[in-house]
């Protein structure tokens, strides 16, 4: 089987050694191209938003907004990495932020009984999804499509199309609300969850069976790999963190509503197939992902900021994940023209 760094386009440091310092640049700027970018547009708005954009009270906004969608983010490159796509990470934060408050307000239920249902909910999802895929061998895009629609009718039918409202005890509004170091508690959720998904990816089995499945599910098979396990775990897996945010966006809302939710599916994305075009270009990866809802948030401020109208956000998002899916069809080409040629060199 192919080792996981044969399967991205950042350099190697063999490489590397025998490159002058602008051949150097000239590798690793394709990989680090958006991580630059970023801290460029970090420092342009810096400069032209003195008084706005550098300061504290930004960065808790621009936390506290973006948190949901790097969460969102992070469970779509879930199935990503074994070559799926997840489309109930938007539908499915629908219902599981109403129930997460109506299983509080309608059933009397105490919020962890009730945050500890949404989340098991969230695991029988994400399982159908994969029995979808690997079982009845349904393309991954038209099994989320379609289970994610039958989520939103059910929040539809459950809340009549009214807002879900009642008192929330003062445990479920820490879940989001807490202050920590200055910052919102949902981002030191975000990193930790960050750092555990990039362990997992990067240095256990799983991830490199992930990727191998996502590089070559056949020959993942051949290799031993029980492909239909690991797939169906990459769903369940997103499913458990779709329903974890929420949670967390109940928490912040502190009402349920079917018409908040969809919104961040198109961000989600865009967050994630950003993420395969920087650090390991031509693979999704955390770190990417980061980088690529950063972008996302440091651009739509600094652009709301300068006074942009409220259709800035979806165009903004909507021509990102285009340029997105471009960036990744030529790195996944530019992948598979360096196999062909490798074996031929030696």
């Amino acid at each position: 089987m192919q080792s996981i760094e044969s399967t991205a386009l950042e350099p190697t440091k063999s490489e590397m050694a025998g490159l002058s310092t602008g051949q150097k640049i000239g590798r690793l700027i394709p990989v680090y191209g958006l991580v630059i970018l970023t801290v460029g547009l970090i420092v342009i708005f810096s400069i032209l938003l003195p008084d706005t954009f550098p300061t504290l009270l930004n960065v808790r906004s621009i936390v506290s907004d973006k948190a949901i969608i790097a969460l969102l983010s992070l469970a779509a490159m879930i199935p990503m990495a074994s070559g799926r796509i997840d489309l109930t990470v938007g539908y499915g934060i629908v219902l599981w932020h109403i129930l997460a408050i109506s299983l509080q307000t309608a059933y009397g239920l105490p919020w962890p009984v009730a945050v500890v249902i949404v989340l098991a909910l969230g695991v029988l999802t994400g399982c159908i999804n994969g029995l979808l895929v690997e079982v009845a061998k349904i393309d991954s895009f038209i099994a989320t499509l379609g289970t994610g629609t039958v989520l939103y009718a059910l929040a539809l039918w459950h809340t009549g199309g009214r807002q879900v409202v009642g008192v929330l005890p003062d445990g479920f509004y820490a879940l989001n609300g807490t202050m920590l170091f200055g910052l919102p508690i949902t981002g030191f959720y975000v990193l930790l969850i960050a750092i555990c998904m990039w362990i997992v990816l990067e240095y256990l089995p799983i991830g490199r069976y992930l990727y191998a499945i996502g590089a070559n599910p056949k020959a993942a098979a051949l290799n031993g790999i029980p492909v239909r396990k690991f797939v169906i775990g990459a769903f369940v897996t997103s499913g458990l963190l779709a329903a974890l945010t929420g949670v967390l966006l109940a928490s912040k809302l502190r009402i349920g509503q079917a018409s908040v939710g969809l919104e961040y599916l198109l961000p989600a994305l865009v967050g994630a197939f950003l993420g395969s075009t920087t650090i390991k270009p031509g693979r999704v990866n955390v770190w990417g992902t980061l980088i690529g809802v950063i972008i996302l948030a440091v651009g739509i401020s600094g652009i709301q900021q300068f006074g942009g109208s409220f259709f800035v956000e979806p165009l903004f998002n909507g021509v990102t994940l285009l340029i997105a899916i471009g960036i990744a069809g030529y790195a996944q080409r530019k992948r598979g023209a360096v196999r062909r040629i490798t074996p031929a060199s030696k």
